[in-house]
């Protein structure tokens, strides 16, 4: 049976990061996804084509997603072109992310409704149609699935992880002092085991 396996980068991130997955996964072709989205609506529209023409090569798709990235894969994918998937550090609650950081600046849901785009200390702006976007769009997938979550995690709340986890079927692994970035020698050690304990 032919299979590839796509890894799907979180923010910042690249395509070339795949190579790291090449021996984790003998046998299967590794590809890394160089996508362009920045909203859930704009991957929506670029990862399903992509993915069906990888239908038309492989009888077995597997995918790696991280952060951002899982969220774009499962939000954009639950159609059934995949076969398995691992999600690294899943963004699996986007509406709480984007409430949480509301909170952290102060913002209110009036304020971001009525202003629509708010500017934030940490960079990323604040927007009430991403906000109405995940509200009215909750993530389905029905894919066999494992996770890793960092106990660190400063970005995605661990009760997020497990209640998505826990509706999906998922089998949660939790790094003890991980964080929501695995990209040091133990943490990529533990990642690797992870993946490869098949």
């Amino acid at each position: 049976m032919k299979s590839a396996t796509v890894y799907v980068h979180g923010k910042g991130g690249s395509a070339a990061e795949a190579e790291h997955y090449i021996p984790l996964f003998p046998g299967s072709d590794v590809l890394g996804f160089d996508y362009k989205a920045q909203t859930p609506w704009e991957a929506k529209s670029e990862f399903p084509p992509y993915f069906a023409k990888l239908r038309e090569k492989y009888e077995k798709i597997t995918v790696v997603a991280n952060s951002i990235g899982a969220y774009f894969a499962v939000h954009s994918l639950s159609g059934g072109s995949i076969n398995a998937a691992y999600l690294v550090s899943p963004v699996a609650d986007m509406e709480a992310l984007i409430t949480g950081m509301m909170a952290a600046e102060g913002v209110s849901e009036d304020e971001l409704r009525r202003r629509k785009t708010v500017p934030t200390s940490f960079g990323e702006p604040l927007s009430w149609e991403y906000l109405s976007y995940a509200r009215a769009n909750p993530l389905y997938w029905k894919v066999p699935t494992k996770i890793l979550y960092g106990e660190n995690d400063a970005l995605v709340p661990r009760c997020a992880v497990e209640a998505f986890a826990k509706r999906i079927n998922a089998e949660l692994t939790v790094m003890p002092g991980g964080e929501h970035w695995f990209h040091t020698k133990e943490q990529l050690r533990f990642l690797d085991a992870w993946i490869t304990r098949r």
